[in-house]
């Protein structure tokens, strides 16, 4: 790999970039931690609430979380809101619910309204921000979100959960979870092409894995197996992985459990007892284990901003290149072959 690549991690509460340039160690490439394009929008929303004018959202899909909130609150103070349908989708695949909080869908923006555009990227700000430092935004470009996958008949949290159960029961292998060309349901890396054509799109999930894979002391552990533990800041993954196959996984929302919690979820899927129904009956995902699982697991490593919860439960803390906030970018890297995750 000779070319310079953009790799950008979106989470609920960050957007964690890194800019790998080749020839310059990892550790020296330039990277940011910035505040993710929903938590940039939701206060370009709460601005434009502040100023007493409608509002009109256009661009495309993108998560939601911060920017839902904004827009609630926006309605609820009594002002108008529309929107086009690709913009709506990032409130619900089902645009009749997204009209019944408030939202008139529109093709236009209605005169008089404040316009805020949507998206996961905002490239060229961040080709601004580079060229500050006399940097050029590379042609390569890969970006990693959590799509939950489109539905208007099944909850999303089902429909996400449906895609790891089919996953795993396929064989699992993690280099199968980064697409030139998503699947259509998948509507939010659909909507990364559109803005960056021609990038390639992860989940998060995966990308955060790939980067706990790129830490030496966790790679040296892969091939007997070990667990993957991601606490990001609305959703924390678990994975039994053994080489670069996963056989079971668990997902929850980080906001739903705590430090004596997530241990308990941690064991029970190192012995192989957790539940789909119990962990979706909790508010979470789900779970699920490969017919096959072995059990075991003994290792676990962590990574995410909210590793904190885990402090005190006695896991390794991945710090690939030094930086575990960027381990789903290094992941990005390593799931194109940039970076090798054969260090054990």
């Amino acid at each position: 790999m000779t070319e310079a690549v953009l790799a950008i991690d979106v989470g609920s509460g960050t957007q964690d970039i890194l800019l790998y340039l080749p020839g310059k160690n990892l550790e020296n490439c330039p990277k940011m931690v910035m505040p993710s394009q929903t938590q940039i929008i939701a206060q370009r929303i709460r601005q434009v609430t502040a100023e007493g004018r409608d509002l009109f959202l256009s661009g495309v899909l993108m998560g939601g979380g911060a920017s839902t909130v904004a827009l609630k609150a926006h309605i609820k103070a009594g002002l108008k809101a529309y929107a086009t349908p690709a913009a709506a989708k990032t409130f619900h695949d089902n645009l009749e619910i997204v009209k019944a909080l408030g939202v008139e869908l529109v093709r236009e923006q209605p005169q008089g309204t404040s316009e805020v555009r949507l998206g996961d990227l905002d490239l060229p700000g961040l080709g601004r921000v580079l060229e500050e430092f006399g940097l050029k935004l590379p042609e390569r470009i890969a970006v990693a979100v959590q799509d939950h996958g489109e539905t208007v008949v099944m909850s999303n949290r089902e429909f996400r959960f449906r895609f790891w159960q089919e996953f795993i029961a396929g064989g699992g292998e993690l280099k199968d979870l980064m697409y030139d060309r998503p699947p259509e349901y998948f509507t939010r890396m659909g909507a990364l092409r559109d803005l960056a054509p021609g990038c390639k799109v992860m989940d998060t999930g995966a990308a955060a894995v790939w980067g706990i894979l790129s830490d030496p002391v966790a790679a040296a552990r892969r091939e007997k197996g070990l667990i993957a533990l991601n606490i990001g800041n609305s959703h924390t993954l678990g994975l039994a992985i053994k080489g670069t196959r996963v056989l079971g996984l668990f997902e929850h929302h980080t906001g739903q459990i705590n430090s004596g919690f997530l241990l308990e979820q941690v064991k029970r899927l190192q012995t192989g007892d957790i539940t789909n129904q119990e962990v979706f009956g909790m508010g979470g995902h789900g779970a699920y284990l490969h017919p096959d699982f072995p059990g075991g697991f003994e290792f676990v490593v962590l990574t995410g901003p909210r590793w904190e919860m885990a402090r005190d439960l006695g896991f390794y803390r991945a710090a690939p290149f030094g930086d575990m906030m960027l381990a789903g970018c290094f992941g990005l890297l390593a799931a194109m072959g940039i970076i090798s995750i054969d260090k054990g």
